[in-house]
């Protein structure tokens, strides 16, 4: 998993409340269990239409937010199935952070699992960040996860909490397959121990 420390990018504004895991990538995408290439299906049922062709409408097909990084988005993202698709299409097409007043908890615990930051942020706070994002290839948020700030445009700081253990975890790109590798020695330990007391096994 890749390390999150600081990013710099253009926020999208996405001013919706309710966003399901099968809005942010539909059920024909998941019969895969590659992490790549599913950006294509991200938010695939909003940003084309029925003819295959673009939606000039949508906010990530607008020019200004093509390479977006970050996502503003309206309470309760992620809500519905429990699908780890979700994160993956986010990051596949390039967001690594989520800025919300709330999650449903399996799509915010499955954002951590997978190197994508997470941020709550009380509602006039998020007004404001949605007011920023708004102003399209202007709308540049810096985020540093160390500092636990979001910084504006304007220059202006919103602070937010993180858990102390998962924020340890992605600023040193550790998902669950990272952190039991961090007791290797200790497992390999474990493991000689165990051949030289039970030999027959």
């Amino acid at each position: 998993m890749n390390k999150f420390t600081t990013l710099t990018g253009v926020a999208a504004p996405l001013e919706m409340a309710n966003v399901d895991t099968d809005m942010i990538i539909p059920k024909q995408y998941l019969k895969t269990i590659k992490r790549t290439g599913l950006g294509r299906g991200l938010f695939s049922e909003l940003r084309f239409k029925d003819d295959g062709s673009e939606n000039p409408d949508f906010v990530l097909n607008k020019p200004a937010y093509r390479q977006a990084k970050i996502l503003v988005a309206g309470d309760n993202f992620g809500c519905g199935s429990s699908r780890e698709h979700a994160p993956w299409a986010l990051l596949d097409f390039g967001i690594s952070c989520v800025i919300s007043t709330s999650f449903a908890d399996i799509f915010y615990n499955n954002c951590f699992k997978n190197g994508i930051l997470p941020i709550k942020v009380t509602q006039k706070d998020l007004d404001k960040l949605m007011d920023d994002a708004v102003r399209g290839a202007n709308a540049t948020l810096s985020i540093d996860l160390a500092a636990q700030e979001i910084r504006g445009p304007d220059g202006g700081v919103i602070r937010f909490e993180i858990d102390p253990f998962r924020k340890h975890c992605l600023m040193n790109g550790l998902d669950d397959i990272g952190l039991t590798l961090e007791k290797s020695s200790k497992i390999a330990g474990f493991e000689n121990k165990a051949k030289a007391e039970r030999p027959w096994l």
